[in-house]
């Protein structure tokens, strides 16, 4: 029988509490993990009925599988129109600028990187729309679509409108133009391609100088910012910054 008046031994391996678990991934040491380029931050976004409509009717012909791969310009465009200029928007919102200029120059491809549904979904309306088939869109990390789809070399022009100033200092590391990603850009430019940014935030636009500047493979097409080219419409957001006073800066640098 057990003797129930003393109390039982603790068994350590039932009673005795886990030590907290370190979470962080650490590296060897004298080791650092590399630190990695998004060209994206996830935000919140609602997909009205028309932009689901045009996800469902027309992404299958005009939104691309990402496939580590080079791109296929035959295959994606079609014999034809493989050979024209290539273009590349990253960041293109809701595809208002893309659908615009692509409508301007049907004798040009362009290929958007977007990874926010709405505006997926609203520049496939915007195809439909306008009728246009030089457009094809990837739903994707523009990083890792320029690392493993797009060879050095490979685009005539590149398009970066607006994106997100992230105006604390503190998250100024965040932002998209910096020099890694700014090297990778220029490299993948033909000799004679452009790079044209426009941001309405003058600290940013301020830093794009910058880093633009010092990019050995690029050359300012002016003596600081750049006349906004008659291609880039105004949104709806410049208009009413320009009404209240507000800058907006364009930089168009070309590849030597």
């Amino acid at each position: 029988m057990t003797d129930t008046s003393k109390p039982l031994a603790a068994d350590p391996a039932v009673d005795t509490p886990a030590a907290p678990k370190d979470r962080r991934r650490l590296p060897p040491p004298g080791v650092e993990f590399p630190k990695t380029i998004k060209s994206y931050v996830k935000r919140a976004g609602r997909t009205t009925t028309g932009q689901a409509k045009a996800l469902e009717e027309l992404g299958p012909r005009y939104v691309l599988a990402y496939t580590p791969a080079p791109l296929d310009r035959v295959a994606v465009f079609g014999a034809e129109a493989a050979s024209r200029p290539l273009i590349l928007e990253i960041g293109f919102g809701m595809g208002d600028a893309t659908a615009h200029i692509a409508d301007l120059m049907r004798e040009k491809n362009f290929l958007g990187c977007e990874v926010h549904e709405p505006g997926v979904g609203a520049l496939l309306k915007h195809i439909g729309e306008r009728g246009l088939t030089n457009i094809r869109i990837l739903q994707h990390d523009a990083v890792e679509v320029l690392d493993h789809m797009l060879p050095e070399g490979s685009l005539d022009g590149v398009h970066i409108f607006f994106p997100d100033p992230w105006h604390k200092t503190k998250h100024h590391k965040r932002r998209l133009l910096q020099a890694p990603l700014v090297a990778k850009l220029a490299a993948r430019l033909k000799p004679g391609g452009y790079l044209h940014c426009a941001t309405d935030w003058e600290p940013y636009a301020q830093q794009m100088l910058e880093v633009l500047g010092a990019e050995p493979l690029l050359k300012n097409t002016a003596a600081g910012y750049a006349p906004k080219p008659e291609y880039r419409p105004l949104t709806k957001f410049e208009r009413r910054g320009l009404r209240l006073g507000h800058g907006v800066w364009d930089l168009v640098f070309t590849r030597v």
